[in-house]
């Protein structure tokens, strides 16, 4: 049996649960808020294709952002 059968993909929310407005993205997470919204429901490769596109987010956000310039 797989060892993986029985586990399911964490959320990454980190619980600093505020939206950017000019992205739309959770700062904490870098989710939208639908995709937050949707989670709880979605299948185990949505929530893989989700978490595949938060590292350019966060590559996005901090070449838009530098880390020292954030509130």
């Amino acid at each position: 049996m797989n060892e993986n059968a029985n586990q399911t993909v964490a959320s990454p929310c980190i619980r600093v649960c505020q939206i950017d407005r000019e992205s739309g993205l959770c700062r904490g997470c870098l989710r939208t808020l639908a995709e937050i919204a949707a989670w709880p429901e979605l299948s185990e490769p949505g929530k893989k294709a989700v978490l595949g596109q938060l590292p350019l987010r966060s590559k996005t956000r901090e070449a838009a952002c530098p880390p020292n310039t954030r509130d």
